[in-house]
């Protein structure tokens, strides 16, 4: 885990407050030129009860990687979320939390040996597998584990395509791992697929059910009763975006194909739950104007960039759209965007339309929860954004009554300005997660679980 910054606290909002309030205040201390995120709880409730409503068969395995902060993943587990991981460092980050080793898939089809040993010893017992070396892997190492086959079925428009690395064909390699694992005594008990990140192709989910529906039946000719169906991830979760065509989709699809309510139906949505959650607010440090045969090109240099929270540009395929915190602009040019290091691709916008804009001022990114911070470093020495954490009353009260809290794990003041002075900000991840000081403890008895 790379040193990411998090708040000790969480700042209550008032009912006439929202993060762009708080961004103001906090912009406007004078206390704050780094970088900071604010991060609303409130936005992954909506989004965790939202799933609940729109697929509610579909059990949500939150797919770590995706944003590993702490705070982040107690919320989820103790909403009732299960989880996805990948290797033996997210393991053992659910694991710490106080979740059950039943509540994780080990989704990756390609482990390394000491990470399969790791979940066996463990009893993380599930995971997944896409080729005949994993097979024999497996058998030497965990043979009483629980596996899943993982198909290639990959939607037409995402944003990130999976299938060039991960699953097997499910008409020319499916049914033979499946004789394969039926021969060396293993036991499978599904099947998996992903159609990609950031899909928006809702009919690819419809195809990719139909092609487990065969394999599912297949394997009956074997013996086997398969009784799990992971339908992945792919889910978008920026504001203005929706999963209700997939959600319609999905739901006729499960009752056409899988009415049998004996079969556990599951997913990995990683960016629905935390895209929006989180907005990044980055302050220009420098300018330089550019004159040029087609007029003025500003160029804005931030604290942050593509070796920070904009690697999700070079590894995601995002596209961010910056945001002046300042209003009331007439004036606009052509400008670009640039990170803070000596690399000349710290590009973050090449070509944006934005009003005229000094040092100092302030610049807003939203949906930036979303494979920013998990992949961010601190190249050149440029520091990771710290991250202020804040909700809304109801769902203050929500977690108060259903989770186990102390009293200074919140704040609750109408003067945010004061905020940097009052609460420490140099709690870092890293720390909190070795040295066991969670934000939430967990009581998996409550009724949201």
């Amino acid at each position: 885990m790379k040193t990411g910054i998090v708040n000790d606290r969480i700042q209550v909002l008032e009912s006439n407050s929202d993060v762009w309030k708080i961004i103001r205040d906090i912009t406007g201390s004078g206390l704050q030129e780094e970088a900071f995120y604010i991060c609303d709880l409130g936005e992954i409730v909506s989004k965790y009860n939202e799933w609940k409503v729109k697929l509610p068969r579909v059990e949500p395995h939150y797919a770590v990687k995706c944003n590993d902060i702490q705070v982040v993943c107690e919320v989820l587990a103790s909403l009732g979320a299960s989880f996805d991981c990948a290797s033996k460092g997210e393991i053992s980050k659910i694991l710490d939390l106080g979740v059950d080793p039943s509540r994780i898939i080990f989704a990756n089809p390609c482990k390394p040996l000491s990470h399969i040993r790791y979940a066996s010893a463990v009893n993380v017992d599930l995971m997944t597998f896409d080729n005949e070396t994993e097979l024999h892997k497996i058998k030497s190492l965990y043979p009483s584990a629980k596996l899943v086959l993982r198909i290639r079925c990959d939607a037409d428009s995402v944003q990130c395509q999976l299938g060039m690395k991960f699953g097997c064909d499910p008409i020319k390699e499916g049914p033979r791992l499946l004789d394969i694992a039926h021969l060396l005594g293993l036991d499978v008990v599904g099947v998996s697929f992903h159609v990609g990140s950031g899909c928006t192709d809702a009919p690819a989910y419809r195809r990719a059910i139909a092609a487990c529906r065969t394999l599912f039946d297949y394997a009956e000719t074997l013996g086997y009763h398969f009784n799990l169906l992971d339908i992945g991830g792919g889910f978008p979760g920026n504001k203005g975006t929706s999963i209700d065509k997939i959600a319609e989709v999905v739901n006729q699809a499960l009752d056409d194909f899988f009415p049998d309510p004996e079969v556990h139906v599951i997913a990995e949505p990683g960016r629905f739950m935390v895209a929006a959650s989180f907005t990044l607010v980055a302050n220009i440090h420098s300018k330089r104007v550019v004159y040029n045969e087609s007029g003025i090109h500003n160029m804005y240099y931030i604290n942050d960039g593509v070796y920070g929270s904009f690697n999700s540009i070079l590894y995601d395929h995002a596209v961010v759209t910056p945001v002046p915190l300042k209003t009331g602009h007439t004036k606009y040019t052509q400008a670009s965007i640039w990170g803070p290091t000596c690399d000349g691709l710290d590009q973050v916008c090449e070509n944006v339309l934005l009003p005229e804009l000094e040092v100092g001022d302030w610049i807003v990114f939203e949906d930036m929860g979303a494979y920013t911070l998990p992949v961010a470093s601190p190249f050149n020495g440029f520091p990771i954004p710290r991250v202020h954490v804040v909700t809304n009353e109801a769902v203050w009260m929500l977690l108060k009554d259903t989770l186990s809290f102390c009293d200074n794990d919140f704040v609750i003041s109408a003067d945010r300005v004061a905020l940097d002075a009052t609460i420490p900000l140099t709690s870092v991840i890293e720390n909190r997660l070795n040295l066991g000081q969670p934000v939430f403890k967990l009581l998996m008895d409550s009724p949201l679980h």
